[in-house]
């Protein structure tokens, strides 16, 4: 396996040492740049390859968002740090195929580097999956009519009703699926798309509001309306990628 080439930036010299530290921790991974600013890491980028890049958020010059804004479509797949949960959606928005809240936890950084290594894994030719850019990289669904390719943006949520999938889009009557939740999630990018329940999956970039519940879950309030169920394990995990603490109590504050 060849090891996965990875750059970092931040201007904070403690916390590029301590990502270096754990990133070469790692199994198969080669820690090829270390940078304090955004400009420096762009400039590597034309000399050298590099899979995956590990970007502060915020840095004076070239913030992290325009770098990734300034990365070729066949860049490397980034992986945003930042102290703030704020940038979780923005994060999301751009593409990122993960982020880590800082001070940065070993656990959810090798995570982050996981979800990047199968991409990475994919572009080098697995031919299980389809590069993100690729025009055919859609959802077939059969019908009386035909089959309908739906874009993976196009997806809202899907919903198990005990016999078929149901696939509902953000434009569009829903669909019914002969393919499970277990392949939809196997067919449709991470982190974008979570499988939030038995019977449900999301597009977190169509997620509205999360509204909490009595028994630790959430309700999923998405833009076009709908309200999914959200299991309290599930919710747990989405609390840790928000950022959101511990929990959330009934009138949405963050506990502490």
């Amino acid at each position: 396996m060849n090891p996965l080439r990875v750059a970092l930036a931040d201007d904070e010299l403690l916390a590029r040492k301590r990502l270096v530290r754990l990133l070469e921790s790692m199994p198969d991974v080669q820690v090829v740049g270390m940078h304090a600013d955004a400009t420096a890491l762009l400039a590597q980028l034309r000399e050298d390859a590099i899979d995956v890049l590990v970007l502060d958020v915020q840095m004076p010059g070239v913030s992290g968002i325009e770098a990734h804004a300034l990365l070729p479509p066949d860049g490397p797949f980034v992986i945003f740090a930042t102290a703030h949960p704020e940038h979780a959606v923005k994060a999301f928005e751009l593409g990122a195929v993960d982020y880590v809240l800082k001070p940065i936890d070993a656990a959810r950084l090798a995570k982050a580097i996981d979800r990047a290594r199968q991409h990475v894994t994919r572009r080098r030719g697995d031919e299980t999956a389809r590069p993100s850019g690729d025009p055919l990289a859609r959802l077939p669904i059969s019908t009386r009519a035909g089959v309908v390719l739906v874009d993976f943006d196009d997806v809202s949520h899907a919903e198990f009703d005990g016999t078929l999938v149901t696939l509902h889009r953000r434009v569009g009557e829903p669909l019914l699926t002969e393919f499970s939740l277990q392949d939809l999630g196997q067919r449709l990018p991470e982190p974008q798309f979570d499988r939030v329940h038995r019977r449900a999956l999301v597009n977190l970039r169509e997620v509205a509001m999360l509204l909490p519940q009595d028994t630790g879950g959430f309700v999923a309030v998405m833009r076009g309306g709908a309200h999914v169920v959200v299991s309290r394990q599930s919710a747990r995990r989405l609390r840790r990628w928000l950022g959101l603490g511990k929990g959330v109590d009934p009138d949405g504050a963050p506990k502490v």
